[in-house]
Parts: C-alpha cells; structure tokens; sequence
C-alpha cells in the first residue's frame, strides 16, 4: 500500500502556490478559448447578415474592366489568402481567372444596362498568347454586337495592347509608353558556372534532338537544333499577332513591321516620346490623361458626382459578383465538367494551380461517378512534368471514355510533353493556333558532385553487396554501365510516349516520330502534322462535348467545374473578408498580411520542379520526364 507523501510546510506552500497558479493560468486560457469563439461566432453571424452589399446596375452603366494580377485558368490559392492579399493590398498575389473575364465580357454583351465598357489592361499580367487571344475574341464579340469600347492605357506592353487595341478607341497616357517590339525567347546556360567553376557534372539522358529543356545544365548556348525548332513556332505565333493587331486597326502586317524594324528612327523622329511615337504608328486614336478620359465617359455616359471616376460605372469584381448571385442554386441541367490541369505535372494530391497524380485523376474520377455529368472538357495549361503522373491522368481519361463519356480536351497557352500525354485520347483534340503543343520527348539528368567535394577535400568510400549498391549515389562518379542502364530506362519511356500518341491519333510509331523527337509547335503547326484535331477555344470544346453527349444547344445544360472544394475555415475566411465588417478588420491587419506572405508562391518555377523532381523520386532510383521549358 502506498503511504501518502509528507510535506514539509515550506514544499507545501510552494506546491499550493503552484496550483493556484496552474488553475489561474488554466482559467485565463479557457476564458480566451471561449471569447475568441464567441467572437468569431459573432463575426460569422455579422458577415452572413451584412451580405456582401451587391447593388442592382442602374440604366446606362459602363463596366470597367481593369483587372489586376496574372491570368490563370485556375487560382492557386484558397478563397482565404486571395482575401487577405486583396484586403492587404498586395498586388503580387493577385490573380483573375481567364474563365470570369470572359464570362464578365460574354454577359456585358447581352446586358441591357451595360451601355460601354472601359478597358484598363495595364496592370494584367499575361500568361501567353493562346489565352489573350481568347479574351481577344470575346471583346470583338462585344464591339461586334454594338456596345462601345473604350481603352485607355499608361504603360501597356505588347500583349496586354492585344486586348486594349480590340477597343473601338484606344487612348494612351501622354506620358505613357507602347512598344511593339517581336517576341524573344533567352535563357541562362549554366555549364561553365557549374563543371568549372563549381565541378559539378551533369549527366543527361534524353531521346530527341529538340528536347532542349536540359540543355541550360551541360551547355554554354542553345543548340543549332533549339534554335531552329523556337524560332519556328515563334515566328508563327508573331506572325499570327501582327494579323491581328494589323486587322483591328485597319493597318497591315508590313506597316507594323517597318515600324518596329525602324524603332530607333521613328522614336528619335518623335523626340524620344514614346506615347507620340505610338500614335504617329497609329497604334492608338489619341493621347489623353485619365482625368481626360473619365470626362469623356462621364459626357456620353451617365455623371456621377458622388463616384470616384466622376461617371456611372460598376468594376469587374463588382460585376462577377452580380453575376454569381443570379445564379440558380439548384440547377438540374445535365452538366457538361471542366476539369483545370494547370502548372507542372507532379507526384501525389497537390493544390489547385498545379497537377498531381492523384488529386488531378481524382477530379476525373469524380466526373466520371457523377451521374449527372454528361461529357467532360479537360482544360489544359501545363509544360508537363513527370512521366508516371502524367499516365495516371491519362488512364482517368480513358476510363471516362470507356465509361461512355465523351472527352474533350482545350489546350490553353501550353500543353507540351506531358501536357500533351495527358491529352492524346480524348475523343477531341482543340488548340488555339497560338498554344505551344508538341515536345513528344523523354529526358533525364543526374547531378554529380565528386569534383565539386575534391575541391573543398571532401571524398566518398565505403563498400556495397553488389555492383551496383549506391550507384545512384551523386557523391561518387557515374559508373558509364549505369549511365547504360538509365539510357535504355529513357528509351523505352520515348518508345511508351510515341507508341501511345501513334495508338491515341490513328497513326504509324514512325509518322509520330517525325513530328516528336522534343520539337515543339504552334497549335497551328500541331494541327496540320496531326497533333491537334481543331482550332478553338474553350467554348468550342464545351460545344463540341455537348453536342457529343446529345445534350442540346448551349442554355439546356450547364458547365459545371470540378474542382477542390475549400475547407470550412479558409471559406468562412472567405465570407468574412467579403463582408463589410471583415474588410474594416482584415484591410490593415498585420496578421493578414503574415498569413499573406507564407501563401506567396515561389519565383523560380523552373528551378523548383527541377530540384521536386531530384528530391521525390519514391523509391525509384530513376524518374523520367516529359516537361518543356517552352513559355513566352
């Protein structure tokens, strides 16, 4: 039996002092626990009832669309940190989906109280050609059916001028500037930095003489072969925008380019003013301020003393917004499903804005379980990544099909290497002439940094059961039989890739071949080798999935998106930041702004796949990809 402790009255005080303390200190806690529950209780309550204060448009509204930050096809952070950066102020963080701009546009042009529409493009950050050119299309859609557009820039870059040019007047800052100036493609090599300077060796294994995606790590320039296969679908892509900037502005294609063939005469001519220079080229009607430019809006349209531009106006987000509460909650329309592969192909369950494996073939999967889905448009905007992910999506799409489920695949700015992989058996194949497609190639690299230790006196040794025991190792150099191994590994991976693309598009190994080896190519250039069945945008492809299903002209289905659905917090992050109440809490808080910072993503997208790819190889001693280098 044990005897109970006895206490002296000096370790008795202590020890009851000590319980005071522990119960005080355990009070203090629960009564913060409760009251910051309390309090978000409260918030919640507050952000539900105060609504997000939508207002309904009034006659002879203009609809500003300025939006700002990157065009993605999916966001790539939760409703939460998209909140917070708006609140915060943080302008980098921002992006605007291709998929509401056009759906903004789209409306605009059958709403009878949007009378014009003033475009501000300067803080839009493209993402490549294919998507402006989409975006492109929907404002001459808009020009075409009689509303008024009005563009009005500051400093504009040449694919942001794409959009504004669409415009029935394009005005610009008369300290502004635009320049039109072709399309360029320069990288970094780093082979001298890293064998000589850094001693380390980089061994590439690759089947194609186009796959210039490794070249960067064992070369000092691009190779004859990189040079031509870019400049190939460069050219075509440039060519393709001259038209378009040549038809809208009543110019030809030979005007726009003696201008910028003589840039250096014709901007000392104008004085070394660029906005003058811009104008004398006819690129736009007239320089004009701001200020300037919402007098001009406030005379034909409606003044507004009390708004800030001195005009009747509702802004982009403004208009989603109205948009989104028209719709029906409960909508029985047979659906047509888009699913989003955007960003880099990799391993396992990743968030939206990049591709895994597993939560991409997910998304599929439930497409195809979903009764009420009909057909299924995938979405792509990826330069690939790893090979077994890229299969695993694309065995998800062959199983839709086999479920009797047509699909449709759109290929955005990119869908190269295993953006193309996880396209080839769709029942339908649709391209902007402008996307970057093709790069049909397989490669792999091995860092080694044997010499880079010699130099710092650092060496490897020890012993292994076999030949081949810690042959992977990067410490120790590459035995040339390995090297053997990893080859045969790539070329079967090249045999896998080029024989699924023959089996998927009805066509030889060897016609496959000869548009594969790495090249790439403009979505038009894909078109006529074989690669891409049409050209057109995502509205297209969701016509087409329709119209496979049997589902009847646009209005008797709806486009449904599959996508991760947020947790319950960063959604109640989300409501509460959209209220009144949240904006006047969260707009200069710094805790939003630290929450911010932690969801920023990475600069360097390239170098981060790269160096994911070395570390994630689960188990496997070789991982083999199919990814381009190939943006704008």
């Amino acid at each position: 039996m044990n005897q109970p402790v006895r206490r002296g009255p000096i370790a008795s005080f202590f020890v009851g002092l000590w319980d005071v303390m522990n119960f005080t200190r355990r009070l203090i806690v629960n009564l913060l626990f409760f009251g910051l529950l309390l309090l978000l209780v409260i918030l919640f309550a507050i952000a539900a009832g105060s609504g997000s204060g939508i207002k309904p448009l009034r006659d002879r509204t203009t609809l500003v669309i300025a939006p700002e930050g990157r065009l993605v096809e999916q966001y790539s952070t939760d409703p939460a940190m998209r909140a917070l950066a708006k609140l915060s102020g943080d302008k980098g963080a921002e992006e605007i989906q291709l998929r509401d701009l056009l759906r903004a546009i789209d409306a605009a042009r059958e709403d009878k109280k949007i009378e014009r529409v003033l475009l501000r493009m300067d803080k839009l950050q493209p993402s490549g050609y294919a998507s402006m050119r989409e975006v492109a299309s929907a404002l001459a859609r808009l020009r075409e059916s009689g509303k008024q557009i009005v563009a009005f820039g500051e400093n504009l870059s040449q694919s942001q001028y794409l959009l504004a040019a669409q415009a029935n007047e394009v005005y610009l800052d008369p300290m502004g500037s635009l320049v039109l100036e072709g399309l360029g493609r320069y990288r970094q090599y780093y082979r001298q930095g890293l064998q000589e300077k850094l001693g380390v060796d980089v061994h590439v294994f690759k089947v194609g003489e186009y796959k210039s995606a490794v070249e960067p790590y064992i070369l000092d320039a691009a190779s004859a072969e990189a040079k031509e296969a870019d400049l190939y679908w460069m050219n075509d892509v440039w060519q393709r925008y001259l038209e378009d900037i040549a038809k809208v502005r009543k110019l030809t294609v030979a005007q726009l380019a003696a201008g910028i063939d003589t840039l250096p005469e014709g901007v000392a001519a104008a004085g070394g003013d660029l906005a003058k220079f811009a104008l004398q080229q006819k690129l736009v009607d007239g320089l004009k301020t701001q200020e300037e430019v919402e007098d001009l809006l406030a005379e034909r349209g409606v003044a507004d003393e009390d708004s800030e531009t001195g005009f009747r106006y509702v802004g982009l987000g403004g208009y989603l917004a109205l948009l989104d509460s028209k719709r029906m909650p409960l909508d029985k329309r047979p659906q047509v499903a888009v699913v989003v592969a955007e960003g880099e192909i990799t391993y396992g369950d990743q968030p939206a804005g990049r591709v895994g494996g597993e939560s991409t073939s997910a998304l599929l999967r439930e497409a195809r379980d979903d009764d009420h889905v009909k057909a299924v448009v995938l979405r792509v905007d990826s330069p690939g990544g790893g090979v077994y992910p890229s299969e695993q999506i694309r065995r998800e799409v062959a199983a839709l099909k086999a479920a009797g489920k047509p699909v449709v695949v759109s290929m955005g700015d990119l869908a190269a290497s295993g953006g193309y992989w996880i396209s080839m058996n769709a029942d339908r194949i649709y391209a902007d002439p402008s996307t970057i497609t093709g790069s049909i190639g397989i490669f792999g690299m091995i860092p080694n940094v044997t010499r880079t230790l010699d130099k710092i006196g650092v060496h490897t040794d020890g012993v292994g059961t076999s030949r081949f025991a810690g042959a992977f190792d990067i410490t120790r150099p590459l035995d040339p039989a390995v090297g053997n191994v990893i080859q045969s590994i790539i070329d079967k991976g090249y045999a896998d890739f080029t024989g699924k693309v023959a089996d998927a598009r009805n066509k030889s190994v060897e016609e496959i071949d000869e548009v594969a080896r790495g090249r790439v190519w403009s979505g038009a250039q894909a078109r006529e080798r074989g690669l891409v069945d049409d050209l057109g945008g995502l509205e297209t492809a969701l016509a087409d999935a329709a119209k496979r299903a049997k589902l009847g002209e646009a209005g008797k289905y709806r486009v449904r998106y599959i996508e991760k659905a947020p947790s319950p917090f960063a959604q109640f992050m989300s409501d509460l930041a959209g209220s009144r109440i949240g904006m006047l809490l969260l707009s200069d808080s710094d805790i939003a702004r630290a929450m911010l910072a932690r969801s920023l993503p990475e600069m360097d997208t390239q170098l981060r796949f790269v160096d994911e790819a070395v570390k994630n190889r689960e188990g496997a001693p070789v991982k083999t990809l199919v990814y381009c280098f190939c943006g704008l």
